[in-house]
C-alpha cells in the first residue's frame, strides 16, 4: 500500500471512529462546473439579500486560495435525521436540522480532532475546517467525492442514506487518495418540485434561494413579502419538504448523536404555546440551537406571518 492510500485508510478510519457518516476525499482544485452555474445563480438575483454569496467568488471555487498549498478536499457527513417530531400538528414547525445543539459546534469539534488526530499520525500537515462559515462549496465537494449526487432540490443525497446530513470539509496540503463521483439517481421523479410550498426549484437542480422558506424564515431580516402569505406550510423555522417527500429519504436512519436530541419541551409545545412564546422561554429552549440565528424578534415575525388573518 503506497503512503496516499495508508493515510486515506487512516483518516476515514478515524472520521468513522468520530461519527461521521461518511467520508470522501478529491483533489483540491478549481471547480470549473460550478464556476458558470454559479455566475448564472448570482446574476439571476436568487440569492435575495444574502449579499455574503457575491464575496470571494474565486475563493468559493479555489480550495487552494483558502488553504495555502493544500493538496486535498476531505468531505464528511453527519447525520441528523430524528424520527421524533412535534406532537402538535397545528404547531408552526421547525426543520429536523435545528432540533438540538447548533450542528457548527458540534461539527468544528469533531473536525478539530480529526485534523489533531492527522497532525499526531502523519506528521506536519497543514489544513483549515469548514462548517458552511466560509466560502466553500459543501455540496460540489461532496459530490466531487463520491458521497452522493445532486438531486433536483439541490441537497447531496445518498442511495444508502437519503439527505438528511450535514457537510463538512477539511482542505489540507496531504496527498491523498481521491474518490469518484457516483452517478445522479433522481430519474424522471419530480416529487421536490411539485411539493414546494412556494415554488422556489425553478428547474431540475436549480433552486431560487429567495423563494426559499428557509431564506424567509432564517435569513432575511425584514418583513416577509405579503404575496407569500398561505404559503409557508406552517413552517416558521427552516423548511423539510423537499427531503420530507423524496423517495430516497425512506432509507434515512436515526442519528446517533446525543446533542442533536431537542431541548426535552421542544417537541411538546402546542400552537398555543408558540404563539404566546416570551424570550425567556426562547432563550431557554434554543441557549445552543440554530435558531438562535433568527432571533427572538425573527421568530415571533415568522410565527406572525403564518397566523390566518
Amino acid at each position: 500500500m503506497n503512503l496516499a492510500a495508508k493515510h486515506t485508510t487512516m483518516i476515514k478510519t478515524e472520521a468513522k471512529r468520530l461519527g461521521f457518516m461518511s467520508c470522501g476525499i478529491s483533489r483540491a482544485a478549481f471547480l470549473e462546473e460550478e464556476a458558470p452555474r454559479l455566475e448564472n445563480w448570482l446574476k439571476n438575483n436568487m440569492q435575495g439579500e444574502m449579499k455574503y454569496m457575491e464575496n470571494h467568488f474565486d475563493k468559493r471555487l479555489d480550495p487552494t486560495l483558502l488553504v495555502e498549498g493544500s493538496r486535498s478536499v476531505i468531505s464528511l457527513l453527519l447525520n441528523y435525521y430524528t424520527e421524533d417530531g412535534q406532537t402538535d400538528p397545528d404547531a408552526p414547525k421547525i426543520s429536523k436540522y435545528a432540533y438540538g445543539t447548533d450542528y457548527h459546534f458540534v461539527i468544528k469539534d469533531k473536525l478539530k480532532q480529526l485534523l489533531n488526530f492527522i497532525q499526531e499520525e502523519i506528521g506536519e500537515v497543514n489544513g483549515r475546517a469548514f462548517v458552511d462559515s466560509a466560502p466553500v462549496l459543501d455540496k460540489a465537494w461532496a459530490v466531487k467525492s463520491g458521497l452522493g449526487w445532486m438531486g433536483k432540490h439541490s441537497n447531496v443525497l445518498s442511495k444508502k442514506v437519503g439527505s438528511f446530513f450535514f457537510i463538512a470539509e477539511l482542505i489540507v496540503d496531504l496527498d491523498l487518495e481521491y474518490d469518484n463521483p457516483v452517478t445522479d439517481h433522481c430519474g424522471s421523479c419530480t416529487a421536490c418540485i411539485d411539493a414546494c410550498p412556494t415554488q422556489a426549484i425553478t428547474e431540475p437542480y436549480v433552486v431560487d434561494g429567495s423563494k426559499c422558506i428557509s431564506y424567509f424564515t432564517i435569513e432575511l431580516k425584514e418583513q416577509i413579502p405579503s404575496e407569500h402569505k398561505g404559503q409557508f406550510d406552517n413552517w416558521m423555522f427552516g423548511c423539510d419538504v423537499c427531503q420530507d417527500v423524496c423517495p430516497w429519504n425512506r432509507f434515512s436512519k436515526a442519528h446517533q448523536e446525543p446533542l442533536f436530541n431537542p431541548h426535552p419541551e421542544l417537541l411538546s409545545m402546542t400552537k398555543k404555546d408558540w404563539e404566546e412564546i416570551t424570550e425567556e422561554v426562547f432563550r431557554e429552549l434554543f441557549r445552543k440551537s440554530a435558531v438562535k440565528r433568527t432571533k427572538f424578534s425573527g421568530l415571533q415575525r415568522n410565527i406572525q406571518f403564518l397566523k390566518k388573518d
